[in-house]
């Protein structure tokens, strides 16, 4: 299983949601949807954007879980 922790990377970088997904370009219920898993996949694109905005890795936002 696939664990999203953006909230937690977010938190330490105290960041909130509107000024990440406005510094991204998606929408709050987009980045809301990714936030809670919901999200069927990620573009490497948005995703490259996100660890540019919040100064991080892929792999401290996207964990594998057995």
């Amino acid at each position: 299983m696939i664990e999203i922790t953006l909230d937690m990377v977010m938190l330490q970088k105290k960041m909130s949601s509107k000024e990440l997904a406005q510094i991204i370009d998606i929408t709050p219920a987009n980045l809301s949807i990714l936030k809670n898993g919901k999200a069927k996949g990620i573009r490497f694109s948005t995703l490259e954007k996100i660890c540019e905005a919040l100064d991080c890795q892929p792999g401290d936002i996207i964990k594998h879980v057995k």
